[in-house]
């Protein structure tokens, strides 16, 4: 059954991922508000085209996925950083919403909680005031959602929790395991449904058929993917204290997705320099955050604990060896 589907997707997939909001979140998400999409990349560009004109400024907290921002500005939409700390747990605030030195007024934010690079995740106060404040000030809230159900303490609450008109975005990519598949989902308000569907008619046909029917597939194998983010959390304490042990002390500790954002700058001003020392001379790749966040990112690198426990072991020993010597 490879022809083209809907192009909002299978119906039965469409019932499972409302499901899904039933037991993940005790919520009832009407299915037709859920449109399927070729991966997450594919939600961003609908709901960018769906939202915004040309100019529209969109707010994107700094440290973020970069392709947040190149998406936006292949659009000839404008993205606007957002600096955040690790004081605020790397989340913006309500008040950085407000214009700024005289600039015009945000149209919308996109934010992801929990957040690549940081691993850090909104509280559910935090996001219900940030979702108000955009309702206030006629901003449209996207969130990002694609790390839901990788968490290691509480659960990540869904902006749909605390408003009908946020746009929600969301992949089988993390959770169930499905990177390459290409496949993913976005919940919109009732009246968007048409405009998007009219936007991936012409721009995407239909998400992969067969992707499709394998994300229904996963939406029933929970056993099997607790079992993959019981190990990500094995992960993430091994490289806590091994990482620390080693000399990486500067790490706040990530409350979910599979990322620890660890400052450098003790060991070197350039994180990019220091990425590629740590790949040739001890075979171990992190990501510079310059990557993340051009203006701060020069002190950070993101370390990935999406891999085996043994995997993990080998890369904190080649780290703290790699440190060692270079001391």
């Amino acid at each position: 059954r490879l022809g083209y589907t809907e192009a909002l997707g299978l119906p039965e997939l469409r019932e499972g991922i409302a499901d899904l909001y039933r037991r993940w979140y005790g919520l009832t998400i009407a299915p037709e508000r859920i449109i399927c999409t070729t991966g997450s990349s594919a939600g961003f560009v609908l709901a960018f085209l769906a939202l915004f004109d040309p100019g529209a400024r969109i707010a994107l907290p700094a440290p973020g996925y970069p392709c947040y921002r190149h998406i936006l500005a292949s659009l000839d939409l404008e993205p606007v950083s957002l600096e955040t700390d690790a004081a605020g747990r790397w989340m913006p605030l309500p008040e950085q919403l407000a214009p700024r030195d005289g600039a015009a007024p945000l149209d919308g934010l996109l934010m992801a909680s929990p957040a690549n690079p940081t691993g850090t995740m909104a509280s559910r106060e935090r996001l219900a005031a940030l979702i108000s404040a955009c309702e206030r000030a006629g901003i449209w809230f996207l969130s990002d959602e694609i790390y839901h159900g990788l968490t290691y303490g509480e659960r990540a609450e869904t902006a749909l929790a605390f408003s009908d008109q946020a746009i929600v975005i969301n992949s089988f990519s993390k959770y169930f395991s499905m990177t390459g598949w290409r496949v993913g989902w976005m919940v919109v308000p009732e009246p968007l449904v048409r405009t998007v569907e009219r936007l991936a008619q012409n721009l995407f046909i239909a998400p992969p058929t067969l992707s499709q029917h394998a994300a229904i597939g996963a939406l029933a194998a929970e056993d099997e993917l607790e079992g993959y983010r019981r190990v990500y959390g094995e992960n993430r304490a091994l490289l806590l204290e091994a990482l620390a042990r080693a000399g990486l002390e500067t790490i706040l500790p990530a409350d979910g997705a599979f990322y620890l954002y660890a400052d450098v700058r003790h060991l070197n001003e350039d994180s990019r320099t220091l990425a590629r020392a740590l790949l040739e001379e001890a075979g171990v790749a992190a990501t510079p955050g310059v990557d993340f966040d051009a203006a701060r990112g020069q002190h950070y690198l993101r370390f990935s604990y999406a891999g085996s426990t043994a995997d993990m072991a080998e890369g904190a020993r080649r780290i703290a060896a790699w440190l060692a010597r270079r001391a």
